[in-house]
């Protein structure tokens, strides 16, 4: 388990505004990304943990979960189904009915409370999925691409299929669909929304040309394989403003079976077509240990905050910031096992282990139940 051709507004005014310059600019120096006053640059990263209830309703022990990681900069949630059509996962949440926005107000207000700001990132799966899920039916990609894996449905891991390919005219229902997962967000309470274009679900499949071999206009050259991906965000930015929106790539992850004959080109193109709508940020998964990475040519395309993933340290955090290379670090697991993350980095407080057998499902055990430093 896990983890251009929209109308284009005026380029970014959303920049990360730097801390004034008496303060330090460093992990805790504060920072505004678009709307939203960060108190510093640590972002938890969206994380699926599978605690859902019947329905794709979060738990309500999900409050407890995000107030405890409050004193991030800003939260960003696991990854919500904008539809029934994008679920891959077992109790997994979503945020297109009005029980599951009801649960997610709930944990938006305990977040608030606690001083904390909280995306909802925004999800279909697209083809990493499988007919349990969905009635016997198809999962959805923009090619009948299969890759090997296996996926864990509601009765048991089974092997992925071959999915169908959606016609031409289904992908305004795509866009939809994600307008109507960001307008139930803004019904939520959260703070901003998150778009999933990672990690090989819908929207990367649609960029990457190892999984989009499509020959209409969403298809082949790199325009139109970020078609998709701009024209969903368009639709979001209409509903939150841009100042309020973030997109997250991974242009060197192969889960999920992705591949791309040019990730340098094609995740250039899409970051310069996110840019132009004037994003608050930019989420990027693109390891620090990762030998030639492609984040440092895609920071000069992004004229909104920049937020960076992938095995940061404390150190080489640090030196993300103070070099300018990112405006945020964001972090996953270490926030699992660490909820008061930004304390123990300030402090020098050694780092708790987390459990990988309670990442998934287990309900407090391994999720609400990792103590503070004393």
């Amino acid at each position: 388990m896990p983890s251009a051709t929209a109308t284009a507004t005026s380029v970014s005014t959303t920049a990360a505004t730097p801390a004034p310059s008496d303060s330090p600019v460093d992990m805790f120096a504060p920072v505004r990304v678009g709307a939203v006053e960060a108190a510093n640059r640590f972002v938890m990263a969206p994380m699926t943990r599978s605690r859902a209830l019947e329905g794709n309703v979060p738990n309500p022990l999900a409050a407890a979960y995000y107030v405890q990681r409050a004193s991030a900069g800003l939260i960003v949630t696991e990854g919500t189904q904008v539809s029934p059509q994008g679920v891959g996962y077992i109790r997994t949440p979503g945020i297109h009915s009005a029980e599951q926005v009801a649960a997610w107000r709930g944990i938006t207000d305990a977040v608030h409370r606690a001083g904390g700001k909280i995306f909802a990132q925004l999800w279909h799966v697209g083809r990493v999925s499988h007919p349990d899920f969905h009635g016997g039916a198809l999962p959805v990609a923009p090619s009948a691409i299969g890759f090997e894996a296996k996926v864990f449905t509601p009765e048991g891991m089974k092997p992925t299929v071959t999915p169908r390919a959606l016609a031409l005219d289904e992908l305004p229902d795509i866009v939809a669909q994600f307008r109507h997962g960001a307008e139930q967000a803004k019904a939520a309470g959260f703070d901003g929304v998150e778009i999933h274009g990672a990690n090989g679900y819908l929207l990367d499949q649609f960029t990457r040309d190892g999984s989009n071999q499509r020959t209409d206009a969403y298809g082949g050259s790199i325009a139109n394989r970020v078609r998709l991906p701009l024209e969903v965000t368009q639709a979001v930015v209409d509903v939150w403003g841009a100042d309020r929106v973030g997109y997250r790539i991974s242009p060197h992850v192969p889960f999920n079976g992705m591949t791309d004959s040019d990730p340098r080109a094609t995740f250039a193109a899409l970051t310069t077509g996110l840019s132009a709508l004037g994003l608050a940020y930019l989420h990027v998964i693109d390891p620090a240990t990762t030998a030639e990475r492609i984040s440092p040519q895609l920071r000069p395309l992004f004229s909104g905050a920049y937020i960076v993933n992938g095995g940061f340290t404390a150190a080489s955090a640090a030196e993300a910031i103070t070099s300018g290379a990112a405006d945020m670090v964001s972090f996953g697991t270490a926030f699992i096992a660490n909820p008061d993350l930004p304390q123990r980095f300030r402090t020098g407080a050694p780092l708790s282990a987390p459990s990988q057998a309670t990442f998934y499902q287990g309900e407090e055990k391994g999720y609400i139940d990792y103590p503070a430093v004393a």
